[in-house]
């Protein structure tokens, strides 16, 4: 069932919100080689303890840590690790919180360089991170009342494929509110051919009118090469099969009445 939130509910989510957001950009400066994930887990963490709010997904289905980390071919859920990160990978940071009984969450992907050296980064990978973050934008663009679920899908997609890369079919993005996933089920794709995912339910789910209340968490996965994707060896994280670089960005939004309230910005 898809829960409506008061404009009360949406300004609690929104201080949350704006809380997850400014640890990101604290995240953001400390992104640098040799820097591991785990350390950028534990400083997330604790920025989240000090705010007064908890990490949504540590302990959450078993995830072992408060912070995602994929890097490179990992599209989502990898578990922050010893690994150093090296100059010319990407990375992808997904994180949540539960702020006043509700949660948000967002994700952004950065190349990983010293400061004034991004000519170190390949310019197709600069290009996928840009393509990813436009597909985003162009998503929270159909979200209006008397739209539905499958414009986002459909926008997403059309955009993301005409630029030369693939959208990731099997994962979705969600509602979003006292729950960390909630309904409905936004895929950032119309189409099913080989995918191994509940066809009806997704087909069910894009005919849904958005309606003022909704607060719904749109995130983009793009591939490089296929779209196809493995779930990792620890059971959390998913990969892009072919072993192709993956990006990914994510906002929390409120549906009202003059269209999309972005919920995770300062």
């Amino acid at each position: 069932m898809i829960t409506i939130k008061t404009p009360e509910e949406i300004g609690i989510m929104a201080e949350g919100g704006k809380i997850l957001a400014g640890i990101m950009e604290r995240l953001k400066k400390e992104v640098k080689p040799g820097i591991t994930t785990k350390t950028l887990d534990r400083l997330a963490e604790s920025l989240i303890l000090k705010s007064g709010g908890k990490c949504s997904f540590k302990g959450y289905q078993g995830f072992p840590a408060c912070l995602c980390t994929s890097i490179n071919e990992e599209i989502v859920h990898a578990v922050p690790s010893e690994r150093k990160l090296k100059e010319g990978d990407i990375i992808s940071l997904d994180l949540g919180i539960l702020y006043k009984g509700f949660h948000t969450d967002m994700a952004i992907t950065l190349p990983v360089t010293r400061p004034g050296r991004v000519e170190k980064i390949d310019s197709e990978i600069l290009r996928l991170i840009q393509v990813t973050k436009k597909a985003l934008e162009i998503g929270i663009e159909k979200v209006k009342p008397g739209n539905y679920i499958g414009d986002i899908s459909k926008a997403i997609q059309k955009y993301v494929e005409s630029q030369g890369f693939n959208v990731v079919r099997e994962l979705c993005g969600h509602g979003i509110g006292r729950k960390i996933h909630e309904a409905p089920q936004i895929l950032n794709s119309v189409s099913f051919d080989e995918v191994t995912v509940d066809k009806v339910k997704y087909q069910e789910d894009a005919k849904i009118e958005l309606r003022e209340g909704m607060v719904l968490c749109l995130e983009p996965m793009v591939t490089v090469g296929d779209w196809r994707i493995k779930k990792s060896k620890d059971g959390f994280g998913y990969g892009t099969k072919d072993g192709s670089l993956s990006c990914h960005f994510e906002h929390a939004i409120a549906v009202t009445e003059n269209g999309a309230k972005i919920l995770t910005v300062i």
